[in-house]
């Protein structure tokens, strides 16, 4: 055997290796995604029952501030009962932002989670002239409102999915767009560039 074919070995070998190691690293990234985001889930879910367990003891603090007392324990005052409502919404209010904090990285990570996907379609796509895009509902566009039977798709144009919040739904005819939705949408270059059109605010008054 020669040099050369030894040398050759060692680079399909070697190129082997690296494609190995970047699947591992790929694989562990999307665990730790998977993982981190289930520990957001549960941090959600822990705020959530926060708020209800304040709103709770603000229910029943009330009850008991204005319900009749015994001459040696006296309604409390309407100072005391501001006091309790302004702290309890305190609290509630602080509780609620860090929940939207909370969606903002579950939304991100999910984003990120299927970007990796999104690229690797889109070489593929673009193969064939065609493209997978990702299209923002922006308040005041024309598809705002309205349920998916009721735009003109082309025929080449398949609408894959759409992010919510932190949510992937699979549209169905009567599914309605609503602002800052994310539309995942595949087909022909020229045919997304015209459904964009949809989803972004007119340039005119026009609709």
């Amino acid at each position: 055997m020669s040099f050369e074919f030894f040398g050759r070995l060692q680079n399909e070998l070697s190129l082997t290796g690296n494609a190995v190691y970047e699947s591992v690293v790929a694989v562990a990234e999307r665990v730790n995604r998977k993982v981190h985001v289930l520990r957001l889930h549960g941090q959600a879910a822990s705020l959530l029952t926060q708020i209800e367990t304040v709103q709770g003891e603000l229910g029943q603090q009330l009850a008991g501030a204005l319900s009749r007392h015994s001459p040696a324990r006296p309604r409390a005052s309407p100072s005391d009962i501001e006091r309790t409502v302004n702290h309890a919404t305190d609290r509630v209010h602080l509780l609620k932002q860090t929940l939207l904090q909370v969606d903002a990285q579950i939304r991100a990570l999910k984003l990120e989670a299927i970007q990796g996907d999104l690229l690797t379609l889109q070489r593929d796509l673009s193969l064939r002239a065609a493209a997978i895009e990702r299209l923002p509902v922006s308040p005041g566009s024309k598809a705002v409102g309205k349920p998916v039977s009721d735009l003109a798709w082309p025929a080449t144009v398949r609408l894959v999915t759409v992010f919510r919040g932190p949510f992937l739904i699979p549209p169905t005819e009567d599914f309605v767009f609503r602002a800052d939705d994310i539309v995942i949408a595949v087909g022909l270059r020229a045919d997304l560039d015209h459904i964009a059109s949809w989803f972004a605010v007119p340039r005119t008054g026009k609709s």
